[in-house]
C-alpha cells in the first residue's frame, strides 16, 4: 500500500461531502417529512460541495494515480452525489464523457446546474437509480467505472460488483474509493471546556454506523476479487490540512459535525452534547465558526481493479 502525505492546502473560499451519494439512506417520518427530507437532502448537497472544494486537490492526486493502460473515453460515475468526481475525472481526461448516476434527483439537478455552468454539458449524462435493485439501468461499456464513499451504502455490495464486472469494457478499470471515516477538524484538546469531544462523538457515531452501514470500513480488495476482478494496486491518500481560517473548512466542519449529532445525540453524556451544540450554535460565542485553529484530517484509499479479458 502506498501512503501519500500530500501537501496542506489553505487555497481561498468556496463545496462537497462523503457518503450518501448512490444510496440514501436517511428517512423520515410524520406531517413534516417531505420538508425535513428536502433539508436534508439540501444539508447533504451542501457537505457534497464542501468535500469536493475542500479536498479537490486529493480526488485529482487519486484519479491520477489510476492505472489506465489508455486514457478512458466512457466513464461511469456510481453514485455521483453533486458531482465531485464527475468533474475531476472530466478535468483528467478530455476526450472522455461520464455517465453519474445518483438515487438522488437533487444531487442529480445541482451536478447538471453545475455542468452548465462548467460548459461541460455535452460531456455529462445523468441516470437516477437505485443501485441497490437487481436490474441496473443501461449505462452503456465504460472503460472506467468511479465509486467513491458509495459502495459501502449498498445494502448488497457483491450484487453491484457482479454488476459493474459485467459492464465495463475487457480491460478496464473498477475505481473504488472509500474513506476512513469522516474527517476530524478540531485539535485533540478542544474545545476548552470539554477536551476530545470530538472524538468521543466519532467513537459513538461509529457505533451507530457498525449497526446501519456495515460495509464502511470494508476490506474492498477481497471482494473485488470474489467479484472476478484483478486488483492493480491500491493506495492511501493520508489528507492533514493544517489549521487555517478558511471559511469553507468551518462551513465543512459545521456541516459534519451537525450529521454527526443526528446519530449520536441519544448517546452521547449530557456534558459532551451541551458542548456539542455549543459549537453547532452558529450565533453563540463559542461557534465553531469562530474558531482559526480548525483543520481536515482523513483518509482516503482508493482499490483499482481490472476486468481482464
Amino acid at each position: 500500500m502506498t501512503h501519500a502525505h500530500l501537501p496542506s492546502s489553505d487555497h481561498g473560499a468556496s463545496h462537497h461531502h462523503p457518503h450518501a451519494h448512490g444510496a440514501s439512506h436517511s428517512h423520515t417520518h410524520g406531517h413534516d417529512a417531505s420538508h425535513s427530507h428536502s433539508q436534508g437532502a439540501d444539508d447533504q448537497a451542501e457537505i457534497l460541495d464542501l468535500d469536493a472544494e475542500v479536498l479537490a486537490e486529493h480526488i485529482a492526486a487519486l484519479i491520477s494515480w489510476l492505472p489506465v493502460r489508455t486514457a478512458p473515453r466512457a466513464i461511469v460515475d456510481l453514485g455521483c452525489g453533486t458531482g465531485a468526481g464527475t468533474f475531476a475525472l472530466l478535468d483528467r481526461f478530455p476526450e472522455a464523457r461520464v455517465t453519474a448516476v445518483d438515487s438522488s434527483a437533487a444531487h442529480l439537478q445541482r451536478l447538471r446546474e453545475k455542468a452548465c455552468a462548467r460548459g461541460v454539458e455535452g460531456r455529462v449524462r445523468t441516470v437516477q437509480a437505485d443501485l441497490d435493485l437487481t436490474d441496473w439501468p443501461d449505462l452503456g461499456t465504460p472503460d472506467l467505472v468511479w465509486a467513491s464513499a458509495s459502495m459501502h451504502h449498498m445494502r448488497h455490495p457483491d450484487h453491484a460488483l457482479r454488476e459493474v464486472h459485467g459492464l465495463l469494457a475487457p480491460g478496464g478499470l473498477f475505481a473504488v474509493v472509500e474513506l476512513a471515516g469522516f474527517p476530524r477538524f478540531l485539535p485533540e484538546n478542544a474545545p476548552e471546556d470539554r477536551p476530545g469531544l470530538e472524538e468521543r462523538c466519532h467513537t459513538a457515531g461509529e457505533r451507530f454506523h457498525a449497526e446501519h452501514v456495515p460495509h464502511r470500513g470494508a476490506d474492498w480488495g477481497p471482494m473485488l476479487t470474489g467479484a472476478g476482478f484483478t486488483l492493480d494496486g491500491e493506495r492511501t491518500i493520508t489528507v492533514d490540512i493544517e489549521a487555517s481560517r478558511d471559511d469553507r473548512i468551518g462551513a465543512y466542519a459545521l456541516g459534519g459535525l451537525r450529521r454527526i449529532r443526528r446519530g449520536v445525540a441519544d448517546v452521547l453524556p449530557p456534558e459532551d452534547l451541551a458542548a456539542l451544540d455549543r459549537l453547532l450554535d452558529t450565533d453563540g460565542p463559542h461557534s465553531i465558526l469562530r474558531r482559526e485553529d480548525l483543520g481536515v484530517r482523513t483518509e482516503r484509499t482508493v482499490w483499482a481493479a481490472r476486468r481482464e479479458g
